[in-house]
């Protein structure tokens, strides 16, 4: 048997002939070769595909769609090119249902749990156009002209200019349109990945879906430019205009120093009858509509009557605390990022919240410290980073005793382990509901509720 499989093991470039027949978290497509595992960025089930094999593997390999020479029956015609929209060519119904089925899978594949309690999938309000946040970057076309879109998919050094963006607001389209038609007639340079020259890195845009407010963040490197020139051709009366001059190499937002140029230096929000400061580096749900669905059945599994201490752990500008504090006798969150704990404690002020408190930590060494300060918790709520809790969390939340534990998780398989973790720690998983927080994504989010068994 071991033989039959080293001989079936394709070598890397080699072309094969696939069916695909599934799909696996994360978004691609499941074939098999000679019983070998093959998984085809760009396939869906039901195609027949021609795929160049990346990455062999002792039991599987990574292969990129070459040639789709027989399409599935179910693939649709996908609204436009976008390398963040890669299941666009799949039925909503069908989306929807993959990520319900792949929650389920997670959980018992990966935490052990024979019958998950997963509920229905909530579908997405709206399918397209639904993104409150979109960082492009800027680069050179083929010919040589400026553009300013998405890095081309598996090549970080090419970029493909945008004009309508399927998963944005047509306000959004309008600024970015407006800041790149302004950067060619000035003859700024597109910032080189390779050789790390050029002048213009990044346009970041947010929007209050709320508010109306825009706010576009242009990232460049180290240099000068006609600033107050560029944020008369962008800025208007809702959208404030900012520079970020970043001085590493790395491509990241947060390197760097950042000027207003016009307007405020963050956007509000409202949600759930808070209205919310969101700074330029804060971290906010990016479908604002789906944020409030995800939030109201957080209050509806932390099953509040006012009298409970809550702790909010990744609790970032407040959003999730505030909440739940108007709900409970007080709330404390814990945040690593400094900027988002001040935002929080401005967000409790302008709403007249005063039972909530925000401290800056990581929950590591945080959660004992703060446990001790502020007494047992009855209710813990964790909205983690993709790579879930480390042991040491899940160890410091099974300590602190709450009855109810309402984990939001953006990666159901490290939800999964978690869950199970929590589960041998003393308590019982009684609720996870999925939702569709990114169309046309395989990304899925989930809330799922523990209590002590």
């Amino acid at each position: 048997m071991a033989e039959t499989s080293q001989r079936a093991r394709p070598k890397p470039g080699a072309e094969l002939d696939l069916k695909v027949e599934s799909l696996a978290y994360g978004g691609n497509g499941v074939a098999r070769h000679d019983g070998y595992v093959v998984f085809v960025q760009g396939g869906m089930p039901g195609d027949r595909v021609r795929a160049r094999i990346t990455r062999p593997r002792r039991s599987y390999a990574e292969a990129k769609l070459v040639e789709l020479l027989d399409p599935s029956p179910e693939r649709v015609e996908p609204r436009g090119a976008h390398p963040g929209a890669p299941w666009q060519v799949l039925p909503y119904p069908r989306q929807l249902a993959e990520k319900e089925a792949q929650v389920a899978d997670a959980l018992r594949r990966l935490g052990g749990f024979t019958e998950p309690p997963v509920e229905a999938i909530v579908p997405a309000e709206d399918p397209w156009h639904y993104r409150n946040k979109l960082e492009y970057s800027f680069g050179l076309s083929d010919d040589g002209a400026l553009v300013l879109g998405f890095h081309r998919p598996g090549r970080w050094n090419e970029v493909d200019d945008v004009a309508q963006d399927i998963l944005a607001s047509e306000r959004i389209d309008a600024v970015r349109e407006a800041a790149k038609a302004w950067c060619r007639e000035e003859g700024l340079s597109a910032y080189d990945r390779e050789d790390h020259s050029g002048f213009l890195r990044n346009l970041v845009v947010r929007e209050g879906r709320r508010t109306g407010q825009l706010q576009a963040r242009l990232v460049t490197s180290i240099g000068d430019f006609r600033a107050d020139a560029f944020a008369d051709a962008v800025a208007s009366e809702d959208v404030s205009v900012l520079w970020t001059r970043a001085s590493g190499v790395a491509e990241t937002t947060r390197d760097g120093e950042t000027l207003v140029l016009s307007g405020r230096d963050a956007i509000e929000e409202e949600l759930l009858g808070q209205r919310l400061r969101i700074s330029a580096d804060a971290f906010f749900q990016t479908n604002t509509e789906m944020a409030e669905r995800l939030y109201s059945a957080c209050i509806e599994l932390a099953a509040l009557t006012g009298t409970e201490r809550v702790l909010d752990l990744f609790s970032g500008i407040g959003t999730i605390a505030l909440t739940l504090a108007v709900r409970a006798r007080e709330v404390w969150g814990i945040e690593l990022v400094g900027e988002a704990v001040a935002d929080a404690e401005e967000n409790a002020r302008r709403n007249e919240i005063y039972n909530a408190r925000f401290v800056q930590g990581d929950v590591r060494t945080a959660l004992r410290p703060l446990i001790a300060e502020a007494g047992k918790p009855d209710v813990v709520i964790v909205d983690p980073p993709r790579a879930g809790l480390s042991q040491k969390v899940v160890r410091r939340i099974i300590e602190a005793g709450a009855e109810r534990i309402v984990y939001v998780s953006c990666n159901p398989t490290t939800l999964a382990p978690n869950a199970r973790q929590l589960v041998d720690g003393g308590y019982r998983l009684t609720v996870v509901r999925p939702f569709d927080m990114f169309p046309q994504t395989p990304h899925i989010e989930c809330v799922a509720l523990l209590e002590r068994a």
